[in-house]
Formats: structure tokens, C-alpha cells, sequence
């Protein structure tokens, strides 16, 4: 097994909100995907050699700031993406904190109300 993860949905009931919170944090587009029965939208990720994700809004998916948590990519400074959560109308829950070796960590509610944690190494 290469990953434990293979592919995460965070669940949105307002996909232009959060699509626009999600491209102002993580710098970067969220490509919109067709779909019959849900709107969905892809995070920024290299598919070939990383693993990827998106929003999606529709019936049984229900934002929760509990249950499992999603690190997502907080780019080269943490701090450069935790500067644009409240302007982008999020919440930060817990402040850039060091994890050693491992970089640095903070968790941030989303305008969905779903709470995600961010990582990097600065």
C-alpha cells in the first residue's frame, strides 16, 4: 500500500461560498467536474503522483466540524495561507502550532462549518 488515503469529499451546502474559500486559501483553482446528481469540485493536486480531493455539495453529504480530520496542504509557510481563512470567511480554531519535526499545524472551520487542518513544514 502506498497511502493510507486514497482520495477525501468535504461535504459544502453552498459550493460557490465554499469554492471561493477553498481557491483564496490554497491559492489556486478549484476545478468544477460535471456531475448528474451533486456539484463537485476538485482541490488543487497533482493527480499523477499525489493524492486529491474535492467539495461536493448534494443529498447525504452534510458538513460536520466532527468525525474524521483532513491535513490538507498548507503550502511552503503555513502562516501565508492561515493570513487568508477569516478574510475568505472561515475561523481559525488552532493557531499555527509546531509539530517538531514534522512542520507546523493548525485546524480552521470553513465557511460550511466543517473544521480542516492545514500543514507545512514552515
Amino acid at each position: 500500500m502506498k497511502n493510507a488515503i486514497n482520495w477525501f469529499e468535504i461535504p459544502v451546502k453552498n459550493f460557490d461560498r465554499a469554492k471561493k474559500f477553498y481557491e483564496q486559501i490554497m491559492n489556486g483553482e478549484i476545478q468544477v467536474m460535471p456531475h448528474p446528481e451533486f456539484k463537485y469540485g476538485m482541490l488543487p493536486a497533482d493527480m499523477q503522483n499525489g493524492i486529491g480531493g474535492g467539495i461536493v455539495e448534494g443529498p447525504g453529504y452534510e458538513p460536520s466540524d466532527k468525525g474524521s480530520l483532513i491535513y490538507l496542504n498548507g503550502g511552503d509557510d503555513l502562516s501565508v495561507a492561515l493570513a487568508k481563512v477569516e478574510k475568505a470567511g472561515g475561523k481559525i480554531l488552532l493557531p499555527k502550532t509546531s509539530i517538531g519535526g514534522n512542520g507546523f499545524m493548525a485546524h480552521i472551520a470553513d465557511t460550511e462549518g466543517n473544521k480542516v487542518a492545514l500543514h507545512s513544514m514552515k
